[in-house]
């Protein structure tokens, strides 16, 4: 029986192993013997697919409860769409569900000939195995804010690129770091060419894709150390509960008056105003605050989220 590496197996039987599987309902076993296959390799094979987004399960049915929520979001906050998960077992998985979740709604919900200004952050990245791979027809993706010198997966400009490339489109993207060393520096960067044009294509978006962050250990900006302790500290001391654009806002959604947010180097979340269509993708029991706050300021048309976090929102909505 063959044991080939399986960085070596090829889309036709990986195609053909998720065929037989998915579409034909034959077993691992029956594919093991059909094509001459260790069933642990038709197992990987198989949990790679999924992964890559080559196969794509959808549960098409939702919880009432978690229906209920929805149309009570959407009236409580004036949203034309919100989609909300059921609350996962493992909270690790909060945002790679959510994430899928966004990834089916962009799959149905990208117009031909847009302009799409991203966000950043975990979430955002597990939305791409979820998105249908397109070809060609005019679309434009711009990152909206600086990048990591740290690359990973939740890297702004790795994920547009990758978002890019899924869809066939123009990328855009912001050659400089999220946070410049001061307010100077930040300035005579933002007046580069070449971010001035990004700047000047995300203040007419069809599109804007974002997602918010926290200020726990376990945060983005914490996990790569974007900003010192201590810096966190002082934006704690201020109010702030968490990031849009990695602008530090308060509980009510105010852009705090801060050092820190002078020196970023992203678009203004205010500025989203303009977009024909925003989209908020976030969850977790430690996001709530920022979740409530980026609600007031972004006004976000469509709401992904998780039912814990739904439920509280509709609870202060209802005072």
């Amino acid at each position: 029986m063959e044991r080939a590496n399986p960085v070596d197996v090829s889309d036709d039987l990986k195609t053909k192993v998720a065929w037989l599987y998915y579409m034909e309902g034959l077993t691992q076993d029956e594919i093991s013997r059909l094509l001459d296959l260790s069933r642990s390799r038709v197992l990987r094979i198989l949990a790679g697919a999924r992964q890559s987004g080559m196969v794509q399960i959808r549960v098409t049915g939702k919880l009432s409860h978690c229906v209920a929520i929805e149309r009570a979001l959407e009236t409580a906050y004036g949203l034309e769409r919100a989609i909300v998960i059921p609350r996962p077992q493992d909270t690790a998985a909060t945002h790679d569900i959510i994430g899928a979740a966004l990834g089916a709604y962009l799959s149905e919900n990208i117009p031909e000939n847009a302009t799409i200004g991203l966000g950043w952050g975990k979430t955002l990245s597990a939305s791409l195995p979820g998105i249908a791979y397109r070809e060609r027809d005019g679309l434009s993706i711009i990152s909206m804010l600086g990048g990591l010198t740290r690359v990973s997966g939740a890297n702004p400009s790795e994920f547009a690129w990758r978002l890019a490339d899924r869809l066939s489109a123009e990328c855009y993207l912001m050659a400089a770091p999220v946070f410049a060393p001061d307010a100077h520096t930040r300035q005579a960067l933002v007046n580069h060419p070449g971010i001035q044009e990004i700047f000047r294509r995300a203040a007419r978006l069809d599109l804007a894709i974002i997602s918010v962050g926290d200020l726990s250990p376990l945060s983005t900006i914490s996990e790569y150390i974007l900003l010192e302790r201590d810096e966190l500290t002082t934006l704690q001391s201020a109010g702030a509960v968490g990031d849009v654009l990695c602008r530090f806002i308060d509980a009510d959604g105010n852009i705090l008056d801060h050092p820190i947010n002078e020196r970023v180097v992203a678009v203004d979340p205010r500025e989203l105003s303009g977009a024909r269509k925003r989209v908020l993708a976030s969850g977790g029991w430690q996001k709530y605050p920022v979740i409530r706050g980026a609600l007031r300021l972004v006004k976000p048309h469509v709401l992904v989220t998780d039912e814990l976090v739904a439920e509280r929102l509709v609870a202060d909505a209802r005072g």
